[in-house]
């Protein structure tokens, strides 16, 4: 490109443009610039797809997205639950789609970001239980078939699909990166399947696997639940407080994921967790000390277990899961230990 420019001679002159020698200082000239064409501000968004875009991780995601000026897409099955929590006037030029506009949707993105499922730190049953898995598969099932069957200009070249650290099984004693085994428990069973079906996307789509640890954040996921047990029974700790408790701050999850977008090089299995997992007699002292509450009346398993049933297993049983991907990548994590992530949502 070249750029007719009038200029005067200062000592701050882009050391991009090229000055001819014949340039003297403290006069005015006319002359030609040959620079390259910087780099639109556009160049770089994406158009994503997000499932579970409602949902505890969702909801921020969408609402950083959609700050740095990437086109969202909310693939919901509610759209008036989507609608009040992405209204218009907040949100303008996101579109919210239910599932017969999904495939639209995928066709015209770079990315798709799969975290739908039903929660499952609530009250299991057999039927909540048989949700909890299809729900995943259903879910992760529909968007595979929808991105392998986008033809080739349209297809996105991205998906970042979550599951959980409930694949590697519990364990108070083992320590688990991504190439460790998978466990024989409910949640190891539904982990498997889940990413079974997101691997059944076509090899020229870029695939990153999140195993999700327990989210710290305001207003939802595990916390919400925790702290009004916590209050209670004067803060101490859940169960025996020895199973391990991996857990990530919000923030860290969100930016992880967004960093899996654009990233070429976050691909395969992914640990999202933080790099300091704590035992949960720990994580419930940090807890107390944010709180202002002493810690040192254990909750009792029957109380956790009358709130959450058979999910209880999730916060009684743990496993102590390490980001040795993430790490690697070089991911900065802007909590690494839980007392600040507390101090940082609860203060």
């Amino acid at each position: 490109m070249e750029v007719f420019c009038s200029i005067s001679w200062t000592h701050s002159i882009s050391p991009r443009l090229h000055i001819p020698h014949s340039f003297s200082g403290g006069e005015t000239n006319r002359f030609r610039v040959i620079c390259s064409a910087a780099q639109s501000p556009k160049a770089n968004l994406m158009t994503v797809s997000v499932t579970g875009a409602t949902g505890f991780i969702g909801t921020r995601l969408v609402q950083r997205l959609h700050a740095d000026n990437h086109k969202v897409c909310v693939l919901t099955r509610s759209k008036s639950k989507a609608e009040t929590i992405f209204p218009v006037k907040n949100f303008p030029g996101i579109v919210i789609a239910e599932e017969a506009g999904w495939k639209d949707c995928i066709e015209g993105s770079n990315a798709v970001v799969n975290l739908a499922g039903m929660p499952i730190s609530t009250r299991w049953s057999p039927e909540i239980k048989k949700e909890i898995k299809e729900s995943r598969i259903r879910v992760t099932s529909k968007v595979v078939d929808l991105i392998n069957s986008s033809p080739q200009g349209v297809r996105p070249t991205v998906l970042v699909s979550a599951t959980a650290v409930g694949y590697y099984g519990t364990s108070e004693t083992r320590v688990f990166d991504e190439n460790s085994p998978s466990g024989n428990d409910y949640l190891a069973e539904v982990c498997r399947e889940w990413e079974g079906t997101a691997l059944k996307v076509d090899k020229d789509v870029r695939l990153a696997l999140i195993r999700i640890g327990v989210v710290l954040g305001k207003d939802g996921g595990a916390l919400a639940k925790m702290i009004p047990l916590f209050m209670m029974f004067a803060g101490g700790p859940l169960g025996s407080g020895q199973q391990w408790f991996s857990w990530i701050h919000l923030d860290d999850i969100v930016n992880l994921i967004y960093e899996a977008l654009s990233n070429p090089s976050y691909k395969g299995v992914i640990n999202g967790t933080a790099p300091n997992p704590v035992r949960l007699s720990e994580m419930c002292n940090q807890l107390g000390n944010v709180l202002g509450r002493p810690s040192w009346l254990p909750v009792p398993d029957f109380a956790l277990k009358a709130v959450l049933g058979e999910g209880a297993s999730v916060v009684l049983e743990g496993q102590k899961v390490v980001p040795a991907k993430a790490k690697e990548l070089g991911f900065p994590f802007k909590y690494p230990y839980v007392k600040d992530a507390l101090k940082s949502i609860l203060s």
